[in-house]
């Protein structure tokens, strides 16, 4: 039983669509499922909650690793 190259190319871009479609209708269902609101919003606040000052790395606010010899 020999199956055409373009037959197969077609049966897969097909099913590859109709996967994406579906894949893309559960993420949307995911997202505005009313009991994740509460997930969501937090993890939108969380973000600006705990950030009261610019972003500066541990090992410079150690105090011996500053060599300020090259200046």
């Amino acid at each position: 039983m020999s199956v055409e190259h373009g037959f197969l190319v077609g049966l897969s871009k097909s099913f590859g669509l109709f996967y994406l479609i579906a894949l893309s209708i559960g993420v949307l269902i995911y997202a505005y499922w009313p009991s994740n609101k509460t997930r969501f919003d937090h993890a939108a606040r969380s973000i600006l909650s705990d950030e009261d000052k610019p972003y500066q790395d541990a090992r410079y606010q150690d105090k011996t690793y500053q060599d300020k010899s090259w200046r």
